[in-house]
C-alpha cells in the first residue's frame, strides 16, 4: 500500500515535470524544496538532478550546434572546480540548514525573475568564472545550479536560440559533474523511496503533458504562476 508521503512525492514529481514541459525550466526548483519538506536534502538531490539531466538529453544535439563555447567553457570550468565544495556542504550541513539554504536560493531566484532583474555587464572570462563558481557550489550543495547561469546567459546580447543552447549545454555539463560527485560520495541510491525509478515516470509524464499542451497556456500567466508557486513552496520549507 502506498504511503501518503510517497503519493505526495509522486504528485510533486508530476507537477515539476509539467512546469518544466511548459516553461523549459523550473522542474528542480519546484521539486527540491517541496521534497525537502519530507526527506533529507541529500536523499532527494541526486534523484532530482538525474531526472533533470535525462530530460535535457534530447535537446543536446541541437544545443551543441548553436552554442557559443567561448561563453560556456569558462562557466563550466569554474563550476567543475567548485561542485565538490557544494558536495561537502551537502554532506556535512545540518538537514534543516540545508533545506533552508535550498529555499533561500529558490526564493531569491524567483524574485529576481519576477522583478526582471538582468545582468548588464560583459560576458568575458572574469564574470563567467564568477558565475560558474557560484553555480558549482549551488549545484553541489542544493542540486539547483541553474539560477546564476540563467540570469547571466539570458542577459547577453546574442539571439534567444543561442542563449537557450548555451544554457542547455552549460547546465547539462555541470549537472553531469554534480552527478559524478554524488556518485563518488555514495549518495546516489536507486532503491530508495525517492529513487529515479519511483519518481521518474511521473516526472516525465508531466513533462510530456506540459510540452504537448504548453500552447494552450498563456506563457506570461503560467510563468507568473510558476514563480509565485516557487516562492510559496520555498517559504514553507524555510519556516517549517
Amino acid at each position: 500500500m502506498l504511503s501518503g508521503i510517497l503519493i505526495a512525492s509522486m504528485a510533486i514529481a508530476a507537477v515539476g515535470g509539467l512546469i518544466r514541459g511548459v516553461t523549459g525550466f523550473g522542474g528542480s526548483l519546484v521539486m527540491t524544496p517541496a521534497l525537502a519538506l519530507m526527506y533529507e536534502p541529500k536523499l532527494i538531490i541526486p534523484t532530482v538532478l538525474l531526472l533533470e539531466t535525462f530530460a535535457a538529453v534530447p535537446m543536446l544535439r541541437g544545443a551543441i550546434a548553436k552554442a557559443n563555447f567561448r561563453v560556456i567553457v569558462p562557466i563550466c570550468s569554474a563550476a567543475f572546480l567548485t561542485v565538490p565544495l557544494g558536495g561537502y556542504l551537502l554532506v556535512n550541513m545540518d538537514p534543516v540548514a540545508s533545506r533552508r539554504w535550498i529555499a533561500c536560493t529558490v526564493i531569491v531566484f524567483a524574485l529576481l525573475l519576477l522583478t526582471k532583474v538582468r545582468y548588464t555587464g560583459s560576458t568575458k572570462w572574469g564574470p563567467s568564472l564568477v558565475v560558474g563558481s557560484l553555480s558549482g557550489v549551488l549545484l553541489g550543495g542544493t542540486g539547483i545550479g541553474g539560477p546564476p547561469i540563467i540570469l547571466y546567459i539570458l542577459s547577453g546580447l546574442g539571439s534567444i536560440d543561442a542563449a537557450r543552447a548555451n544554457l542547455t549545454l552549460a547546465a547539462s555539463a555541470i549537472s553531469i559533474a554534480g552527478l559524478a560527485m554524488l556518485w563518488f560520495r555514495g549518495l546516489i541510491d536507486f532503491n530508495g523511496p525517492v529513487s529515479v525509478f519511483v519518481l521518474g515516470p511521473f516526472f516525465y509524464l508531466g513533462t510530456a503533458l506540459g510540452m504537448r499542451f504548453f500552447r494552450r497556456f498563456s506563457e506570461q500567466g503560467f510563468r507568473l504562476f510558476t514563480l509565485l508557486l516557487l516562492i510559496v513552496v520555498s517559504l514553507i520549507a524555510l519556516i517549517r
